[in-house]
């Protein structure tokens, strides 16, 4: 194998452990950012630095780094939701649209609330849901999955498609989520997973990590956003303890499947 590729030994059972260099002062409250480990206060300002510097040629960049499957994965959730004419969806993270879209489409009269913490990933969406004529049913709100500015029991579902890998503190984002929904409203989230079938790790630790950024510096011109995005995959927690977590936020009917040899997993909890 040529080229950089991480040796994920030490935080494979504990993708939240200490991280491979650290910029915080010591004693501060820590998180990773990719294979870095940053005061917990600077990760928002950091991932939003990320999307500010993509945002216009991130769509782009998905079809090609996914070569277009990103779209089937996408489509899946669409699927897995049901969506019906009435339901209201919160879409966190879902700045340029790709799943608020697919979803109005699909319901036939629903609407959805699209919340991220960039608002230049929101810019795109709105200017994109003004073309499609979907301005209507569709609102644009800036916010922080950790902090999340609507009431108590107020939506249908809930959705965040690769992006809780990107929040400071995760059960904090789950813990939003159980408070928004609606009793008998499930959350679902798309993610990638840090374990794939074993006969393929190597190649698609070859991909992620030579390739990738490559194609993120001939795309937006910036290799350094897109080294970020593989180092978070792996830092992320595998399915099941993921799935753990959803529990423990107290959702019920805790479930996931995984999908292209385990590289994304579609997980789901109901609040009852």
């Amino acid at each position: 194998m040529t080229g950089y590729a991480p040796d994920m030994s030490s935080s494979k059972d504990d993708p939240m452990s200490e991280s491979h260099t650290s910029d915080a002062p010591q004693g501060e409250a820590t998180t990773h950012f990719g294979f870095q480990t940053v005061a917990e206060d600077k990760k928002a300002d950091m991932v939003k630095g990320v999307f500010n510097s993509v945002a216009k040629r991130y769509d782009i960049m998905n079809d090609v780094m996914s070569a277009g499957v990103h779209r089937v994965w996408k489509n899946s959730l669409i699927n897995t939701i049901n969506p019906r004419p009435n339901m209201h969806l919160l879409d966190l993270a879902g700045g340029t649209g790709d799943i608020a879209f697919r979803f109005l489409d699909a319901s036939k009269g629903g609407s959805v609330t699209v919340c991220d913490i960039n608002a230049e990933m929101l810019a795109v969406g709105k200017e994109r849901a003004e073309a499609k004529g979907y301005a209507g049913r569709a609102e644009f709100v800036c916010g922080d999955a950790m902090k999340l500015p609507f009431e108590n029991r107020s939506v249908d579902a809930y959705t965040i498609s690769f992006g809780i890998r990107n929040v400071t503190r995760v059960h904090e984002a789950l813990d939003e989520a159980y408070r928004v929904l609606k009793p008998g409203g499930t959350f679902y989230c798309l993610e990638f997973s840090p374990e794939v079938v074993p006969v393929l790790q190597e190649a698609y630790d070859t991909y992620s990590f030579n390739v990738i950024p490559k194609m993120g510096e001939f795309i937006t011109k910036d290799a350094d956003s897109y080294q970020y995005l593989v180092e978070s995959i792996r830092r992320f927690p595998a399915p099941q303890k993921f799935a753990d977590m959803i529990k423990a936020a107290g959702f019920s009917r805790v479930k996931y499947r995984t999908m292209s040899a385990g590289v994304v997993a579609i997980h789901q909890g109901t609040r009852i």
